[in-house]
């Protein structure tokens, strides 16, 4: 089914204006030619894979989908993605400094800076941790529901990503 050229909204093939902001849309294609490439390469992708996609790698596939996708239940979860797991991501720095525990977990004293001592190491690596096993369980979920079909607001950054996709 085609989209909107403003706004993204599925239109139905023979619509001359979008149900949802009513822009015009272009004719109806005639005819179609003798030869048809492959399904798969016509289609695209669904907008389920695509809002799944959205959240594999975090912020950073949240972006790309952003950027490239326009269809607002894409765009959305991309949104969705680039907040929940780019916020996280901040936290995981902020918490690692704070506690003085490197990137992989290794301390830092030996490069002078980092100046927790052993026992906040060992608190740093146990929130790390912690986090790390919430951001991996909020993922499985953002993959699933997304790539059901589901839309769902996280609850603090559903608003923002509504906001941001545009979506009041």
């Amino acid at each position: 089914m085609p989209h909107c050229t403003k706004c993204g909204t599925e239109v139905p093939v023979n619509a001359q204006f979008c149900s949802s902001c009513g822009q015009p849309q272009p004719p109806a294609p005639v005819a179609a030619p003798a030869w048809q490439p492959p399904v798969a390469a016509r289609s695209g992708m669904s907008e389920n894979t695509a809002a799944a996609l959205s959240y594999v790698l975090g912020w950073i596939t949240g972006i790309i989908f952003f950027l490239i996708d326009k269809r607002p239940y894409v765009r959305f979860h991309a949104a969705q993605s680039i907040v929940t797991f780019g916020v996280l991501n901040i936290i995981r720095v902020f918490v690692a400094m704070v506690f003085g525990v490197g990137w992989m977990f290794g301390s830092h004293h030996h490069m002078g800076y980092g100046y927790a001592g052993w026992g906040s190491v060992g608190l740093g690596i146990a929130v790390l941790s912690l986090l790390g096993l919430l951001t991996f369980a909020l993922w499985i979920y953002c993959l699933i529901k997304a790539g059901t079909g589901q839309r769902f607001e996280l609850p603090l950054a559903g608003p923002i990503a509504k906001s941001l996709a545009g979506q009041q």
